[in-house]
């Protein structure tokens, strides 16, 4: 048994605890959660600043970790996405090694669960062998080609049944994202997923996306082209994006909206009416690598959106840390609190995930992983801040 006490203790699923103590057993079972004059000061680890449960990251790209630094930043989504098909083929030790480095260092940073995005299974075994618990998402895109999505679904067969499901984990077919995936690819991912899921989908990253469903203008008509793919039969709807997606998806499903870079009031009520399972994703940095923008929070905060962080991968950011991920939403938009912060980073994304059971929050029974941050009185995120694992 360890007794666990700092400034202030955060269980989520509760107020924060000033000099409270987290009892858990010497396997991180959360057992009690009491105030120091309850015990002898010499049996407790004291430390300053909180102690808050694991972080969960609810989107990365595990496989792409080989190509850290490799892609420009500031280019925009379109050329991303090119650079990104340009920069695949690397030798598997390559990769296989990238894999390893990169799940220890999110296992390092305080990361208990990763939502993982998989179009190959370079990242199975590792994810097999993992400290971290994996919900993998076998994504498809047949860009838009309706007689394609069939063998597209085909080809993605062997990727899907190859996915770790030991130690926890978890797996389901997803689209990609609204501008690459037919009407007749999401009707495949709806028939092949049950309703317990959970359904993740990018979503408006860029301005570009947005304009294609409104009008059928800006840069995706020479993205496609550029690939060759013909979208004729393609009729502008007059609606955003994510009105596609919440069109031809299961709203009986927990969906997981990524990025909403671009993701205005009226998307977030329609999403919210549509289905009461939604969760939005936010990638600060990966935002700020890519298109030099942010999502505007408020908009999110002011309709009680379920937000959650993810980092995204090495090719669109400079390390997989939820907490650098909190630094960069503390900096950029400093209205949002700490507690928001913490919601966002542990419960709310262990609910995304469908593993709220025993992730995400300090509530007896529950092994979330217990993690310090050596935050300052004031309890404000700032860069020199750190975080340590102690469970």
């Amino acid at each position: 048994m360890r007794k666990i006490s700092a400034d202030f203790i955060y269980p989520i699923s509760s107020a924060p605890l000033k000099e409270g103590v987290l009892i858990v057993s010497d396997e991180g079972e959360v057992l009690a959660i009491e105030t120091r004059d309850q015990h002898d000061p010499a049996s407790l680890e004291l430390h300053k600043g909180i102690i808050c449960p694991g972080f969960i990251n609810t989107h990365c790209h595990l496989e792409l970790s080989h190509m850290k630094a490799k892609v420009d930043t500031g280019t925009g989504l379109l050329p991303f996405l090119q650079s990104v098909v340009a920069f695949r083929d690397f030798p598997m030790e390559v990769i296989l090694e990238a894999i390893d480095q990169a799940d220890q260092e999110m296992y390092e940073a305080g990361i208990v669960a990763v939502g993982d995005i998989s179009n190959k299974l370079d990242t199975a075994a590792r994810k097999n062998d993992s400290k971290i618990r994996y919900y993998t998402f076998v994504e498809m895109f047949d860009f838009l080609q309706e007689d394609g999505a069939e063998a597209t679904f085909q080809q993605y067969q062997e990727v899907f049944m190859g996915q770790s499901t030991t130690n926890g984990n978890q797996k389901s077919y997803v689209p990609h994202a609204p501008y690459t995936v037919s009407k007749n690819l999401f009707q495949k991912v709806r028939d092949h997923n049950s309703s317990d899921l959970t359904i993740s989908i990018h979503n408006q990253e860029t301005v570009h996306e947005d304009e294609f469903f409104l009008t059928k203008t800006g840069g995706f008509l020479d993205f496609y082209a550029g690939f060759g793919f013909n979208i004729d039969h393609f009729k502008a709807s007059g609606q955003t994006a994510i009105h596609y997606a919440l069109a031809n998806m299961n709203p009986a499903a927990r969906t997981l909206f990524v990025h909403n870079t671009m993701t205005g009031p009226a998307d977030i009520e329609a999403a919210q009416q549509w289905s009461d399972r939604v969760y939005w994703a936010t990638c600060a940095n990966a935002n700020l690598y890519i298109e030099n923008r942010m999502p505007y929070y408020k908009h999110f905060i002011e309709q009680d959106a379920k937000m959650t962080i993810g980092t995204d991968s090495l090719t669109s950011n400079w390390q997989l840390s939820v907490l650098e991920e909190l630094k960069t939403i503390s900096r950029y938009q400093s209205y949002v609190d700490l507690d928001t912060l913490l919601r966002w980073a542990t419960l709310n994304g262990a609910e995304a995930l469908g593993f709220e059971a025993d992730l995400g929050s300090f509530e007896k029974g529950k092994k979330p992983g217990v993690l310090h941050l050596d935050l300052d009185e004031d309890l404000k995120i700032k860069a020199k801040h750190q975080v340590k694992r102690l469970v």
